[in-house]
């Protein structure tokens, strides 16, 4: 429980009339805290329609009495042995209740607990127990084992219920399925692959080193950071930082050296590599043996000698110490299942030291709170670890930091302490924008943690002034404003020493990266779709739904495609629907879009191809050198000639969407952040790592627990709601727990932790489901269809008595089917690679699968339309391998080539509905006969596979101009002709405004009552029809917009060229002047 003082409520100051599980008084409780109002809302009331039913089932069936047993044992504490199997339970019953009670996606109402009991007992089930037996038991185990919910309240003085973070990475910690898979140290990875945040550089490089685990246990001995250590050879050593390879710690470190009078000095401005078990002596041993040096005069300076012993030695008290770090997420969402919007802030967060493909599932995602104002208690770690044990009855603690933020681009804003997207400086990462003056300077500065804490504190300084006017100028000139600042003054000066002190390893500016799902598929690819299928005719939306239909879906991991629902509804579509755009588009769109919409849809299929890869092979090639901090700079983002494949895939989307439409350039902060996606790659890795689909997908959960709360203490409700869920899941996996009854360290009886491993339906609903254990080579018969008997016989000239198959394994764990286009090791050279299609799969009776194999090749040279590689018929020959099925290496995507073969929608079908053929019929495409077929590289399945395989010149992207800074030059020139003529058309109308501003004088108003009928007519037929202004290089949209007329009378133009023309000449003269330079100071 965190300190008083610390903005908490405590336990003793609630009044509780039963306990913390719902059991209460809730609407006397709810309104005393504040919670609830005089009425639930229609909508509430909507959802409990099923309650109200339920219940009068159980009014019919006398259920709702409380049993004699259960009212004579109340109040009487209900133990379990320990020794018991089903323990913490007292019978098994108990157990699958509580696991129905508490499934993630699942939920039973209280109602519906009620009749489930009932039926149980009416089939004279055994061991059943009445309503509120179950429930104390349940309170039972939660005051045990589960997660506690702690009430809260807030700077702003608003209460909430948060579950403990300490508690829930405790069990992390004290669970033996998570417990090996903790990562606590950056790694080198031994193949150079970065796959995890540890492989990358803030952990490795540019982390605080007061953030990172600080101590390495040798078994008999524990070595600290900042102390000095003997080695084995006898030199002395202070190590900084603990770093693991090949499987063993090594530590960089600060040499000592000894001059003539024996005096030590640490050698500071360079470190050296060692391996952790060169150690000797730690600085406790140095100290006892007398050992320890007498440090130079430079030493001392430098205070190398104050740091020790480590502080952090003394606060583990001789027991390890790691530190844990959590990805933090916060977002807002309804919490009603209708369309009524039931607002709720959220915090969800994952446990950052394991594996990212355990964070991609539900089960490791976390709830904290309803509130954004969470980390109260992540900070009274960094001085009171967590102590946990583990199932050896080994002692470890840990502390708990902040490693990202991973939400959506204004929560980030928030965390960042940024104004937000709409501000004039609209981005959290950089000091882009600004007045007139600074958006015409070449150069850009990087937004810094420090600029931020000055600024806040000066902004505090000025409100302690009672002036707020000033504050105003300052957030909007600067773009900082601190959500906390006008309320808690006071306060604040207390936050920026604690985060510049009890957040090392979190730094906003830098550590809220570029999310993937927000700015590139509801950003970047949402642009230009919507520029796209706006101004498309009913026949073109057919056509395109036709062709999307008919996409080839082999090898791109995505969901059944339904194309007339995506044409449907083209304005509302989401995540998902979008990533199957993203990679497919290119070839349905070739003559529905203008040539620069085209090459938009190539440069972003390419850009994305490129973000959504779990590894990055080769960072030199990847990542981009340098990156941008200016605003006007953000068209050329790079301009030196180094092909770096992320450079030029962000500076070729930036570049197309400048030929479409420059202003969005400078005014969507989506397009900005690619010029921040370098430096996230480089610090934490993939950017996949860091998507937040699976917190938008745990909003299923949280919104099934809020449906199902009393509505009036909801936060309470919720959060030990999800509590419960997280206990029963670690008793379930074989966690441990103190029990403070019983003094020791518990975990479940055996018929509790085997129970899910014998029923591996029970974890997939727990929302973690285990890979798939395939076998490279590993082939699946063919199914047999109806009436058969016997599988299919084949007989080929180097086998017989052959069985067809229905997959077979590859290297990469996909399931290759018949048609299925891969890559393949040659059978003749072991070092060359292959490609073709599946033609059978068949088996032998040794069961040594082979594949049959339709060879085509890499050509050397680009599809011309769609810049992809391209496979081909060898001498326009059919030819076919037999090879062994462990040579599979990787599936691929592959497209038909329809643009060249004139693909039409000829062909007409019954339209399937309800799955059975109606009278309704449909056109679908039927692909001509072709020799050559486009490798999709815009696929994001196995894209790191597909490019380590081709050769560059096949694959990376091309810049769309060699000369960018002439082209931006360009279209910066064309940008302020554009806007120069329309303030002459301002100016040509602002010249009628005093005759229509004394004519509307002597009538009143516009359409005000004083004005004649006569008078009406003339204003009528004086008005203007008026085509808004297209770019000429967008193919007749305006703004990436489909035509559209524009009526407006003489006075209402009149009126707006007296608020906008001194505006738009200031900013034709001084903001365009220079949007397309760069900077790479960033």
């Amino acid at each position: 429980m965190p300190p008083k003082g610390s903005g908490n409520l405590h336990e003793e100051d609630f009044t509780f009339n039963g306990d913390r599980s719902g059991m209460m008084n809730a609407e006397a409780m709810a309104r005393k805290l504040g919670f609830g109002g005089g009425n639930v809302g229609d909508d509430i009331l909507g959802e409990e329609e099923e309650e109200d039913f339920l219940s009068e089932i159980m009014c019919n069936a006398a259920l709702e009495d409380p049993e004699q047993a259960d009212i004579q044992s109340d109040g009487q504490t209900i133990r379990t042995e320990s020794s018991s199997e089903w323990f913490p339970y007292p019978t098994k019953t108990m157990f699958l209740l509580d696991t129905l009670d508490n499934l993630p996606r699942l939920r039973v109402s209280n109602s519906l607990m009620w009749v489930s009991l009932w039926i149980l007992k009416e089939a004279r089930c055994k061991d059943v127990p009445s309503f509120d037996h179950l429930r104390r038991i349940q309170k039972q185990i939660r005051s045990d084992c589960r997660i506690p919910s702690i009430p809260c309240k807030s700077l702003l003085g608003n209460v909430f219920f948060m579950n403990d973070p300490r508690a829930i990475i405790a069990q992390d910690w004290t669970n033996p399925t998570t417990r090996k898979l903790i990562h606590v140290y950056p790694e080198i990875p031994e193949d150079s692959i970065i796959r995890e945040i540890w492989h990358a550089q803030k952990w490795r490089k540019n982390m605080k080193l007061d953030a990172l685990s600080p101590m390495y246990d040798t078994g008999s001995s524990h070595y600290y950071v900042n102390e000095i250590a003997r080695l084995n050879n006898g030199d002395f050593v202070i190590p900084i930082r603990w770093v693991k390879f090949c499987g063993k710690v090594y530590a960089d470190a600060f040499s000592v050296k000894f001059d003539d009078q024996k005096e030590a000095t640490v050698i500071d401005h360079k470190t050296v590599f060692f391996s952790a078990s060169d150690l000797r002596n730690n600085y406790l041993d140095l100290q006892d043996q007398g050992k320890v040096p007498k440090w130079s005069a430079q030493t001392a300076a430098a205070g190398h000698h104050e740091r020790m012993p480590n502080p952090k030695r003394a606060i583990a008290k001789g027991r390890p110490l790691y530190h844990s770090f959590v990805d933090y997420f916060g977002d807002d969402m309804s919490g009603n299942r209708s369309k009524s919007w039931n607002k709720h802030w959220n915090a969800y967060m994952t446990h950052r030291n394991l594996p990212r493909k355990l964070l991609q599932q539900e089960f490791h995602v976390h709830f904290v709170s309803t509130s954004p104002n969470a980390s109260i208690s992540e900070q009274s770690t960094h001085t009171e670890p967590v102590e946990v044990q583990d199932d050896s009855g080994d002692s470890t603690c840990f502390c708990i930091y902040v490693n990202d933020g991973p939400s959506d681009n204004p929560m980030q804003s928030e965390v960042s302490g940024h104004i937000g997207g709409k501000g004039n400086r609209f981005c959290r990462k950089c000091e882009a924008g600004g007045t007139q003056k600074e958006k015409s300077t070449d150069e850009g500065t990087p937004r810094t943690k420090e600029k931020i804490m000055a600024e806040l504190e000066k902004q505090v300084k000025l409100a302690c002034a009672g002036v707020m006017q000033p504050i105003k100028d300052s957030q909007t000139l600067t773009g900082i404003k601190d959500m906390y600042t006008q309320h808690w003054i006071e306060h604040l000066l207390a936050r920026f020493k604690d985060m510049k002190t009890e957040e090392p390893g979190f730094d906003p500016t830098k550590d809220t990266p570029v999310e993937i799902l927000h700015t590139i598929l509801l950003g970047v690819v949402k642009y230009i779709w919507h520029i796209s299928h706006t101004p498309w005719s009913d026949e073109q939306k057919k056509m395109y739904s036709i062709r999307l239909q008919s996409t080839s879906t082999d090898g791109l991991s995505i969901n059944a495609i339904r194309a007339n629902y995506i044409m449907q509804y083209a304005g509302s579509l989401i995540g998902h629907q979008f990533k199957t755009i993203a990679q497919t588009n290119v070839f349905h769109v070739y003559d529905l879009v203008t040539n620069h919409q085209f090459m938009a849809w190539k440069a972003t299929g390419e850009l994305a191809a490129l973000l959504w890869v779990p590894e990055i092979r080769n960072l030199a090639e990847y990542r981009v050198i340098g990156s941008l901090s200016s605003l006007n700079a953000i068209i050329l983002l790079m301009f030196k000639t180094n092909q770096h494949d992320l450079k030029v895939a962000v500076a070729n989307v930036l570049d197309v969407f400048s030929l479409i439409d420059p202003s969005k350039i400078i005014t969507k902060i989506k397009l900005h952040l690619l010029a921040h996606i370098d430096s996230d790659a480089v610090e934490i890795g993939p950017l996949v790592g860091v998507a937040t689909e699976i917190f938008e997908s745990f909003n299923t959960i949280f919104r099934y627990c809020s449906i199902l709360s009393n509505h009036l203490a909801p936060s309470c409700d919720i959060a030990i709601q999800l509590g419960d869920q997280e206990g029963l899941k670690h008793c379930l996996t074989a966690g441990r727990w103190f029990c403070h009854a019983a003094g020791e360290w518990q975990s479940a009886g055996p018929g509790v932790r085997h129970f899910i491993s014998q029923h591996p339906v029970l974890q997939r609903l727990l929302g973690w489901a285990e890979q798939k254990l395939l076998r490279h080579g590993e082939v699946k018969f063919e199914p047999l269809k109806r009436g058969q008997k016997n599988r299919p016989n084949y007989a080929l000239k180097s086998m017989t008595a052959a069985t067809a198959m229905n997959y077979v394994v590859g290297e990469s764990s996909d399931e290759c089917f018949v048609g299925s286009w891969i890559f393949a090791q040659s059978v003749t050279d072991a070092n060359c690679t292959i490609s073709g299609r599946i033609s059978e799969i068949l088996a032998n009776s040794s069961v040594n699968p082979v594949v049959v194999l339709e060879a085509f090749q890499v050509l050397s040279v680009r599809d011309d339309i769609y810049g992809m590689p391209v496979l081909g018929l060898r001498d326009g020959e059919k030819l076919f391998n037999i090879i062994p099925a462990k040579n599979i290496k990787f599936k691929i995507n592959v497209q038909h080539n329809c643009y060249t073969a004139k693909c039409e929608a000829t062909s007409e079908r019954l339209r399937m509905q309800e799955r059975v053929e109606s009278d309704q019929t449909e056109n679908f495409i039927v692909h001509k006969p072709l020799d050559r077929f486009i490798i999709n590289s815009h696929a994001f399945h196995n894209a790191h596979l597909l490019r380590a395989t081709l050769p560059r010149d096949l694959i990376a992207p091309i810049p769309l101009f060699k000369q960018r800074r002439e082209k931006h030059a360009e279209f910066a020139a064309t940008f302020r002709a554009n806007r120069a003529l329309k303030a002459v058309k301002r100016k040509a109308g602002a010249a009628k405004k005093p005759k229509a501003s004394r004519k509307r004088k002597a009538v009143g108003q516009p359409g005000g009552n004083e004005a004649s009928g006569s008078e009406k007519r003339q204003r009528k037929g004086s008005a203007e029809n008026l085509q808004a202004e297209p770019f000429p290089e967008n193919g007749g949209l305006v703004g990436g917009r489909a035509k559209r007329s524009i009526t407006r009378t003489e006075w209402a133009k009149a009126v707006d060229e007296v608020e906008d023309s001194e505006d738009d000449e200031e900013s034709s003269s001084d903001s365009d002047s220079n949007m397309y330079h760069t900077s790479d100071s960033d």
